[in-house]
């Protein structure tokens, strides 16, 4: 009988994910990656992880939680959290879908879009 590669592998794992796979999580391209979960019924929760050290989780959370009175249309006005991980450091978690408005956000704070992760369905 010849056993062949019995390796683990994730399907759904991304090429190139640091956090997928066999990699390391501290691999040389460092990604912020912005997911969503489902929740229960039409609910969902937004998650933000692998922010750079120089940026304060505590403000940008506090920046996507505030509504803008003054302008028609508001930024995100949602909830959100931090979650210590112990594997991927402190996580922002928002309420909803807020994908797309995080990843204009960052953007627009000068962080590279190429490194920035949208994963979800």
């Amino acid at each position: 009988m010849n056993v062949q590669n019995l390796n683990s592998f994730d399907p759904f794992a991304e090429e190139g994910d640091p956090l997928g796979g066999n990699q390391d999580v501290g691999s040389t391209q460092n990604y912020l990656h912005i997911r969503i979960q489902q929740r229960n019924g039409r609910k969902t929760l937004t998650t933000l992880q692998g922010l750079p050290k120089e940026y304060d989780p505590k403000k940008l959370l506090k920046a996507f939680k505030k509504v803008r009175c003054r302008s028609v249309i508001s930024e995100f006005a949602c909830n959100g959290n931090l979650v210590d991980d112990e594997e991927m450091g402190q996580v922002i978690q928002l309420q909803g879908d807020q994908r797309v408005k995080i990843a204009n956000f960052l953007t627009e704070e000068g962080i590279p879009r190429n490194t920035i992760k949208l994963h979800g369905f």
